[in-house]
């Protein structure tokens, strides 16, 4: 446990650390929240915190904000992990922001870094002192607070989502701390040229932690010309050799690309779909996994209207398997642009819902007589199989007027194809059998 927020690093402390924002002044990005106007930085104004959660990635600014805010209130501060802290921590911090409160009159802001670690006990453990003002409750999590946290807490929070810093702003950044003499890199006059400064913003990926400590390696590595450290494009590749964009295997982020690949799918947009295939490819997810959500789509975005989607899909699913990395991932690749291009079609999907609820909400309905199995003659004697109809026997094959449901379901239509792709012709065949 932590108390009291403070933006004085040690001088050998990381660069993030040292050049962690004192003041909203020194804050970058998350204009969103912070402009005037906006309801954050009128309470931050008028200097009255109320508890809150700060839902974003990595590198955002969450935990540094929360100091500026608990200072700029005079709050006495105190800050648990999730990870390390448990309720008797919790309890803890209660007990010392109740005699802060008595002694000094000063309210407390706890911040729990990583709060969706906490158990529903732990969750739980905050309701009372937030509700009875002990506490002023500030977390951090880069996972979505409606899944991770219960309700009863959630409800006594107001979240706010903080976005991934911009390249320009991130510029803004390295160059503050190139010229900052006292915090920063400015005692070591170093040549890096603008270009360099963006590469380097860009592979921060919007990660301001990430942003300076790539500075701070690129520096260390500088080479020295004409007497002067300068960092080119050639320090900096070594730097990032083997750097991989931000990706959370089984996080939001992870949940958000996948959506986004199918979605383009979907949207009949190959070249979208292609770039979210690639991101996530690069950023390290299981090809067998992408491969999987691929053969799903063929059956619930394409269907009947090109049944050949889904042959292409397992296709290139059992081709990855064969050849591996990254020469499978080419099949995958034409899989995904197969799919963005073909006649879509729902209606299996959409129908398929449907019956699974009459199946599961119609209850125990009998198997219509004539079409019960009749393998014994007391199975014969009762009727099952009689008056069947063999389809094969009728024009067209095809039985007018016979009944495959239960008497309840009677005439239910569940499968409606759509004017695209193959289904043009079954929806035509369907149409002309039903009128007989």
């Amino acid at each position: 446990m932590t108390a009291n927020p403070t933006f004085i690093a040690h001088p050998d402390a990381p660069l993030a650390a040292r050049m962690r924002p004192a003041s909203l002044d020194e804050f970058i990005g998350q204009q969103h929240l912070l402009a005037k106007g906006k309801s954050l930085r009128a309470a931050i104004d008028q200097g009255m915190p109320h508890s809150l959660v700060f839902w974003g990635p990595p590198g955002v600014g969450k935990t540094t904000l929360a100091k500026i805010i608990a200072a700029s209130a005079d709050c006495h501060f105190i800050e648990l992990s999730a990870v390390m802290a448990g309720v008797k921590e919790i309890r803890a911090a209660v007990a010392e922001a109740e005699g802060v409160k008595l002694s000094r009159n000063l309210n407390t802001v706890v911040f729990i870094d990583e709060i969706h670690r906490f158990s529903k006990s732990q969750q739980d453990s905050l309701l009372a002192p937030i509700e009875s003002g002990a506490i002023i409750l500030f977390g951090a999590t880069t996972e979505n607070p409606s899944f991770e946290l219960n309700n009863a807490l959630l409800s006594r929070l107001r979240v706010y989502v903080m976005r991934s810093i911009e390249p320009e702003a991130l510029v803004d950044l390295l160059q503050h701390a190139l010229t900052d003499r006292q915090r920063g890199l400015g005692q070591r006059n170093l040549a890096i040229d603008a270009d360099v400064l963006l590469l380097i913003a860009k592979a921060a990926d919007g990660d301001a932690r990430r942003c300076l400590n790539i500075l701070q390696i690129a520096a260390d590595l500088a080479e020295t010309i004409e007497g002067r450290e300068v960092v080119n494009r050639e320090v900096l590749e070594e730097v990032l050799q083997g750097h991989a964009a931000r990706f959370d295997k089984g996080g939001d982020i992870f949940y958000d690309q996948i959506s986004a690949l199918h979605k383009s799918v979907r949207g009949t947009d190959p070249d979208a779909a292609l770039y979210w295939l690639c991101r996530m490819l690069d950023g390290g997810c299981d090809p067998l996994y992408i491969a999987r959500r691929v053969v799903r789509m063929a059956s619930e975005d394409i269907g009947n209207a090109d049944p050949r989607g889904l042959e292409l899909a397992l296709n290139a699913a059992h081709a990855y398997e064969r050849l591996g990395s990254p020469e499978g991932e080419l099949s995958l690749a034409q899989a995904v642009v197969y799919l963005a291009c073909a006649p879509k079609s729902n209606a299996v999907y959409v129908a398929y819902k449907v019956a699974m609820a009459d199946a599961r909400n119609s209850g125990s309905l009998e198997v219509p007589i004539h079409l019960r199995n009749a393998p014994t003659k007391l199975m014969k004697e009762l009727g099952h199989g009689a008056e069947y109809r063999y389809a094969h026997d009728e024009a067209d094959a095809y039985a007018a007027g016979e009944n495959y449901f239960p008497e309840p379901l009677k005439g239910r239509r569940y499968y409606q194809p759509v004017d695209r792709g193959l289904e043009i012709k079954i929806k035509s065949k369907l149409e002309f059998l039903r009128k007989r």
